[in-house]
């Protein structure tokens, strides 16, 4: 079920980058969304997903039984969290981009937590709901240090870089296959960028969700409760709330459909019905044919090698993998040199 097929987008096209402009907040989701909504294949960038609302249905997500991605992932952290953090000396710096409730990112900090007595953590993410879920859940280490940077992966990053002493080490956490999230192209330009702001004897830990059977693949973006849906279509009542749109989220439709050929899940909502929405906020009136979809995110899908290969081209240095065969799912570790 190629999503180029049903969707009319064309086999190997891809996500449109958010605007390259100073806007920010309102002004900024206002210009995406215009922009977005303009193309001929409509699309909303998925950062907007994760408002109060979305955050908290994403963290329903990932207790589902057909989202095997996170437990699978707890699973290799907690294996192997010593073997991640290995060797470190302090003081050292933690990194977490994009981390959710922070649980993760706990299982890596507790072998650390024991062997470093100068350990910081610093958490980025966009969404304000999720900072503050990971900084209570890390108040269970005394004494810990951690801020946070409700911002873009590669401004709270550099946020970081800029503060940090002249010798502690970093240790960046990418996990959740955020790296998904990303088409091959930028991916390996994130990484690169990411290596650009390390040295050496810094590391990254990366975790990637691997190709599997495509029926396992869409359930867990369209599970039978519907919370899923609910988490697409909230993205429709964002518009509605900040942007004084009128989205009628009962004529749109969840669905999520694996395009082999690029190798990625991908997220539509697909308009019921022939209409007409008013946008305010973004200045914009949008018509939609029935069938007609907005594409809301991708999640794509690898295999070991290719990740292994995205951190070389990246120019980073030794890399060890831990894969969960069952779940299919890789934990990657690499070391700048």
């Amino acid at each position: 079920m190629p999503g180029s097929a049903v969707w009319g987008t064309r086999a190997g096209s891809e996500m449109e980058p958010t605007s390259g402009t100073a806007l920010t907040g309102r002004d900024r989701l206002a210009e995406d969304v215009r922009r977005g909504l303009g193309r001929r294949q409509k699309q909303l960038q998925p950062r907007y997903l994760y408002d109060a609302l979305g955050s908290q249905l994403f963290e329903a997500i990932c207790e589902l039984p057909e989202y095997r991605i996170t437990r699978a992932e707890r699973r290799l952290l907690a294996a192997h969290a010593a073997g991640i953090g290995g060797g470190l000396v302090s003081p050292v710096t933690l990194v977490e981009l994009g981390g959710g409730n922070g649980e993760k990112l706990a299982l890596l900090i507790e072998p650390l937590a024991r062997t470093l007595p100068d350990l910081r953590v610093a958490l980025v993410d966009v969404s304000a709901t999720a900072l503050d879920l990971a900084t209570r859940t890390l108040g269970r280490f005394p004494g810990l240090e951690v801020t946070g940077h409700q911002t873009t992966y590669e401004d709270g990053l550099g946020r970081v870089v800029l503060g940090r002493s002249g010798d502690d080490t970093m240790l960046v956490a990418f996990l959740g296959s955020n790296i998904g999230n990303l088409d091959p192209s930028a991916a390996r330009t994130f990484l690169g960028t990411l290596r650009s702001a390390l040295r050496a004897g810094d590391r990254l830990v990366l975790g990637a969700d691997l190709v599997k059977p495509e029926a396992e693949l869409v359930l867990a973006y369209d599970d039978p409760l519907g919370v899923t849906a609910a988490f697409n279509k909230n993205l429709l009542g964002r518009l509605n709330r900040e942007l004084g749109a009128d989205f009628n989220l009962e004529r749109f439709a969840h669905r999520a459909v694996w395009n082999a050929t690029a190798s990625r899940v991908e997220m539509h909502l697909e308009s019921l019905c022939a209409q007409t929405v008013s946008i305010p906020g973004a200045d914009c009136v949008v018509r939609f044919v029935k069938g007609e979809s907005v594409w809301t995110e991708s999640s794509y899908k690898y295999v070991p090698e290719q990740v292994l290969a995205f951190g070389r081209a990246a120019g980073f240095g030794p890399a060890e993998q831990w894969i969960d065969r069952d779940a299919g799912f890789v934990v990657t570790r690499f070391v700048v040199t």
